[in-house]
């Protein structure tokens, strides 16, 4: 759905190889990393986008419809779980990472961009589960626990492959839901997957804009 909305909205769509990468971080790895196989050296970059669930312990979090940036992409829930907090693996033989950092360059130019198209956004912490919290409680210990603003299946996966090959990388989602005792009938997922799409394909056009002009 937001796929959709991208290639109607993106007058540069040629520039772009697009992939829908499945649900979860397992298909999310296997999709990308799949493609990535058969020759990265073309690749200059990932544009990751899709919707999201907010966290609502803060006030300050972000809203239903609102565009969020990754700063940073957390496993959130790959470890120990207990009643009250998530155990990330600490011993080093284990080599798991847990956390990565999104592309500095990428996030700052999409923030100028909305800033100059006065375009409300949010940016911060995205927590990547392998299931959606159903529960307020149980989103509420994360949000706190990592400080997160929004919680998706794929973006630390997506994060994750491109740290591995060097790729610049910057998440882009919109707000669909709030993160409580579920009730589908309080989410606006097609709104949010339109708007998702309709965002990434102002950015990718900007991208390209900005690289023109360096050649």
């Amino acid at each position: 759905m937001e796929m959709r909305a991208f290639s109607k909205n993106c007058v540069d769509a040629h520039f772009f190889e697009l992939l829908v990468t499945g649900v979860g971080p397992v298909e999310t790895t296997f999709t990308l990393t799949s493609r990535l196989a058969r020759g990265a050296e073309m690749v200059q970059g990932v544009l990751h986008f899709g919707v999201a669930g907010a966290y609502h312990l803060d006030e300050c979090g972000a809203g239903m419809l609102d565009i969020c940036l990754a700063e940073e992409e957390i496993f959130a829930d790959m470890g120990i779980c207990y009643q009250d907090r998530v155990e990330h693996f600490s011993a080093p033989e284990l080599g798991v990472n847990s956390s990565f950092l999104l592309d500095a360059g990428l996030l700052k130019q999409a923030t100028a961009l909305f800033a100059k198209k006065n375009i409300a956004f949010n940016k911060g912490k995205f927590l990547t589960v392998n299931c959606v919290s159903g529960t307020r409680k149980r989103g509420d210990m994360l949000a706190r626990q990592f400080q997160g603003l929004c919680e998706n299946m794929e973006g630390a996966a997506v994060a994750r492959v491109c740290a591995a090959l060097a790729l610049p990388c910057l998440e882009l989602r919109c707000i669909s839901n709030f993160v409580e005792d579920r009730d589908t009938g309080n989410w606006r997922l097609k709104e949010a997957c339109h708007l998702a799409g309709q965002t990434a394909a102002l950015v990718a056009g900007h991208l390209v804009e900005t690289l023109n002009s360096k050649s």
